[in-house]
């Protein structure tokens, strides 16, 4: 196995357990500590997937389209369409591993709709 495959193996697992609302093995990807940053919050690993239900009950799906692996880092690229005056929003996910674990997550995405809705 190379050092891709197991940074592979980890964030899919991660990302696959988040979206399906599967958080103790999304949990178990993470390290300690572990730190989440989006244009909308940053948090720890139990603020992070604290908000997770309320997120997965407007999210319709998820199209993965780009996959980057390197020895201690990763970044997805997807569309996460949603039932929300948002509709369709593209995201960019970088990872950084320590020893193997998720330690960091960097969401990127245009927040501008989401506020409002935030805020409300």
């Amino acid at each position: 196995m190379t050092d891709h495959e197991g940074t592979r193996r980890r964030v899919r697992a991660y990302h696959d357990a988040r979206f399906r609302g599967d958080v103790p093995t999304a949990v178990a990807q993470l390290a300690d500590p572990f730190t989440f940053e989006s244009p909308l919050m940053r948090s720890d690993a139990a603020g992070h997937l604290a908000g997770l239900d309320a997120f997965l009950g407007v999210v319709t799906g998820v199209d993965l389209i780009s996959e980057l692996y390197g020895e201690s880092e990763a970044t997805l690229v997807y569309d996460v369409h949603t039932a929300t005056p948002v509709g369709t929003q593209r995201t960019a996910e970088h990872f950084r591993l320590t020893d193997g674990r998720i330690a960091a997550i960097e969401l990127i995405f245009d927040a501008t709709a989401w506020r409002p809705m935030m805020a409300g």
